[in-house]
């Protein structure tokens, strides 16, 4: 999917500083290595997260019914949870296939501290859970990693659809365009604070050079 991903990324470049300063030569080492920053990075990017006030915190998140072919193609990342692997980023957008054995080609593509960065691109596989009605996706990030991806709306235009995460610590807004309206904007985050979501916590993505440094927009140096 989605902006978790990006994790992967993180965890394999601590892991191969953690081997090289272990001097590892093994597979086993190296690996037991990417599993223990994997794990450090989840729990910065998920669990360090401030109470969440809103009254409905408690109520479990529930996964939409969705129409998979129609579901795929580019999805532009509105607004999220800033977290550590998607600090920074700027024109950030998903783009999903459904291959034929039923699986998601899943490429994540965004630019680092700035539109004059170049362009990143990280592609991964997803798989839908069965009897989810395609709501709920198991991302790998790679062997032996998979985290959990919920599909929490989708229009009936499939213009726009919310995802989330577990505990509610991490959740998107994607939209097939990179501008969406105001009013649009703040009634997807209505939607969110009815499932129990903290609204405050999100901060929409620069998808034009026009919104840096605009109110209510994440800061290209990735500071909240």
């Amino acid at each position: 999917m989605h902006p978790i991903v990006f994790i992967a990324a993180f965890a394999i470049e601590m892991a191969r500083a953690q081997a090289l300063r272990l001097r590892a030569k093994s597979a086993p080492v190296f690996v037991s290595a990417l599993l223990a920053a994997t794990a450090s990075l989840l729990d910065a990017g998920c669990t360090n997260s401030p109470p969440n006030p809103n009254p409905r915190a408690g109520l479990p998140l529930q996964t939409v019914p969705v129409d998979l072919p129609r579901y795929m193609g580019r999805w532009y990342v509105i607004a999220n949870i800033p977290y550590v692997a998607e600090r920074g980023f700027v024109a950030s957008r998903a783009e999903w296939t459904l291959r034929d054995d039923g699986r998601i080609d899943d490429v994540f593509i965004g630019r680092k501290g700035g539109f004059d960065g170049p362009e990143r691109r990280y592609q991964f596989l997803d798989t839908v859970k069965p009897g989810s009605g395609g709501g709920e996706w198991s991302v790998r990030l790679f062997w032996p990693i998979h985290v959990t991806q919920l599909t929490l709306y989708v229009d009936p235009e499939y213009r726009y659809t919310i995802l989330g995460y577990p505990g509610k610590t991490l959740g998107w807004i994607f939209a097939r365009d990179p501008q969406i309206s105001e009013e649009t904007y703040r009634s997807l985050l209505g939607r969110l604070d009815a499932m129990g979501y903290d609204t405050s916590r999100f901060r929409r993505v620069p998808q034009v050079p026009a919104q840096t440094g605009q109110p209510g927009f994440a800061r290209q140096d990735g500071s909240d």
